[in-house]
């Protein structure tokens, strides 16, 4: 049975921090934190909705985030400004790494699927502007079941495509990820792109550790 790998997209495949540029022109100076704390917000809010249970999508997410932003850094948004930022959401850049690293694995013969709190439309324009969208099989949106990661429902969604348990691996970026894939019995591979990031203090711990995407054949080797 072909190994089947779910990849978080935003901080995983894409850059969120590839915003900077698009956000420079209204927060000058202040765009490379401007870029941290919309990020910091937006998985703040789907953490919030996701306990209450009160759900709205993740560009609703995002775009309140961003109204966040505007108000902690004192920068006013006009509705136009607004939009093109939310637009230039949608074209965020994919990693270096990522396709070459999605192109072996492919011809490894693993199968590739999205595992994202995104929408379904926002992530398929994602990929495609990126040139990467060939690479998936399909994308498993939490959007379906209107919840967000950790949501343990969230990782069910792997079943979709018959993968469970020893086959299924969640690739990620981001540390609570990984903790909730394998809190639902994933393995689970951790990016961590900046050495000087520490993993959440928890009974969960990665199956392996990457400093980037190209380093995930030979880490998941052994493990297949």
């Amino acid at each position: 049975m072909p190994l089947v790998i779910a990849f978080d997209i935003y901080g995983t495949v894409v850059d969120p921090g590839g915003i900077v540029g698009a956000l420079g022109e209204t927060f000058g100076a202040q765009a490379p934190l401007a870029a941290r704390l919309w990020r910091d917000k937006q998985l703040e809010f789907t953490f919030r909705r996701a306990l209450m249970r009160r759900y709205v999508d993740f560009d609703r997410c995002t775009a309140q985030a961003l109204g966040h932003v505007s108000g902690e850094l004192g920068v006013e948004l006009s509705e136009e400004r607004t939009r093109a930022l939310l637009e230039a959401y949608l074209h965020l850049p994919a990693y270096p790494d990522a396709e070459p690293a999605l192109r072996r694995l492919k011809s490894a013969g693993c199968r590739i699927v999205a595992l994202t709190n995104g929408t379904e439309k926002s992530v398929r324009t994602l990929l495609k502007h990126a040139g990467i969208d060939g690479f998936f099989e399909t994308i498993l949106s939490a959007d379906s079941i209107r919840t967000f990661k950790p949501d343990p429902a969230v990782y069910d969604l792997v079943k979709r495509v018959g993968a469970s348990g020893e086959k299924a691996w969640l690739v990620s970026g981001n540390p609570f990820d990984v903790i909730g894939a394998k809190a639902h019995g994933l393995k689970a591979a951790w990016v961590r792109r900046d050495p000087r990031r520490i993993f959440d203090p928890c009974e969960f711990a990665p199956d392996v550790v990457i400093g980037n995407l190209e380093e995930l054949h030979r880490a998941m080797s052994p493990q297949q």
